[in-house]
């Protein structure tokens, strides 16, 4: 088959890495490019992987009402150009709002658009940055009415089905992909950088959704022979913060890292302190190399991931309080997560084959 993934960026982000992995055991039986809109990469891409960029700069701007005409005529272009070359193309995979909004308005086939958060957590985020971000935002949802939706929980597929938002014409749930065996030969590699002294670990970019103010406030209440390590984008915004709440000594931010296993693998425990998420990813990865994980039970994914008995290091949204009590809980009884449920349903090759089967 040839399949196309179009995905805004290739910046450091959990929907760029899930598509990194699931093009990863694709390309073992088919033809498959990732075509970035922006000209702008951050991962490191295996060399087996064929990337194009559509723009050559950040592409941003490329869906407002101004540029968007050009900008899905460039997409078909490329599209018809891709189809001489390879043949038809049987599967593409949109991410995120830009490359959404671009392929929803183009007359390209067989699309199928990934939904990687909440609707409306997203939304209502939106909301507090002023009327013209909602209307971008809303409107870039409203233009995925009568599309085939692929959602990455099953709360999100449920939040879509029940609310008035997006009518798709197809819906349906397939869980990230993760190479399991890959993630634990990783975790295993030598870094000097990783502290000898306990840490826990938070990995997500420093935006509101991931909630720094909340894990901040919470750490502050833990122990002082912890310290907590950041892999995040923005080392110096991170400190500032940290500042204010009295823990910036205590803080290690290496910044973005290629290889965060070794370090999730080597912690006490992860902490996710989100408002909201599709299905977090660093919680999965956390119990792949067996470490210990607290999260808030924040919409969506948390849930569906910390099942039986690991349901109880889920921590109420924006209560740090809470969520310091749930750390401790986890440092106290070291949970072994070896065998968690989730892992038996996320392996690449199972996700793969999910995903192939939407051509039909």
């Amino acid at each position: 088959m040839n399949i196309v993934i179009v995905i805004d960026s290739l910046a450091g982000g959990g929907a760029e890495k899930v598509m990194l992995t699931l093009a990863q055991q694709l390309i073992k039986a088919h033809s498959v490019t990732i075509l970035s809109l922006a000209n702008k990469y951050e991962y490191t891409i295996p060399a087996s992987i064929k990337v194009e960029s559509l723009f050559t700069d950040k592409a941003t701007k490329v869906d407002r009402f101004w540029k968007i005409n050009k900008s899905v005529a460039k997409l078909e272009a490329w599209f018809n150009k891709k189809q001489k070359q390879t043949g038809p193309i049987d599967l593409v995979l949109s991410n995120l709002d830009r490359s959404n909004n671009l392929l929803a308005k183009s007359q390209i086939k067989n699309v199928h658009f990934v939904m990687h958060n909440s609707v409306n957590a997203e939304l209502a985020r939106q909301k507090k940055l002023g009327p013209l971000s909602y209307h971008y935002l809303k409107k870039s949802k409203q233009n995925l009415n009568g599309k085939s939706l692929v959602c990455v929980s099953k709360g999100v597929e449920h939040e879509i089905t029940q609310g008035r938002l997006i009518s798709p014409s197809a819906i349906t749930t397939i869980y990230n992909p993760f190479n399991l065996e890959d993630i634990k030969r990783l975790s295993n590699e030598v870094n000097a950088q990783i502290p000898q002294s306990p840490y826990i670990i938070h990995v997500g970019r420093l935006a509101k959704q991931k909630r720094h103010d909340i894990l901040f406030a919470a750490f502050a209440k833990l122990d002082k022979k912890y310290k907590l390590v950041l892999l995040c984008n923005k080392p110096s915004k991170a400190f500032k913060l940290a500042k204010a709440h009295g823990i910036e000594e205590q803080l290690i931010v290496p910044g973005f890292e290629q290889n965060p296993y070794n370090w999730i693998k080597q912690a006490e425990a992860l902490v996710l302190s989100s408002d909201f998420e599709g299905l977090p990813t660093v919680l999965i990865e956390a119990l792949a190399v067996g470490t210990p994980v607290v999260s808030t039970n924040c919409t969506f994914g948390p849930s569906e991931i910390l099942t039986n008995d690991l349901a109880k290091y889920l921590a109420p949204v924006g209560n740090s309080d809470e969520l310091a009590a749930k750390i401790e809980l986890v440092l106290n009884t070291k949970p072994n997560v070896a065998n968690a449920d989730i892992l038996q349903k996320v392996t690449a090759d199972q996700v793969a084959k999910q995903y192939l089967a939407l051509c039909g």
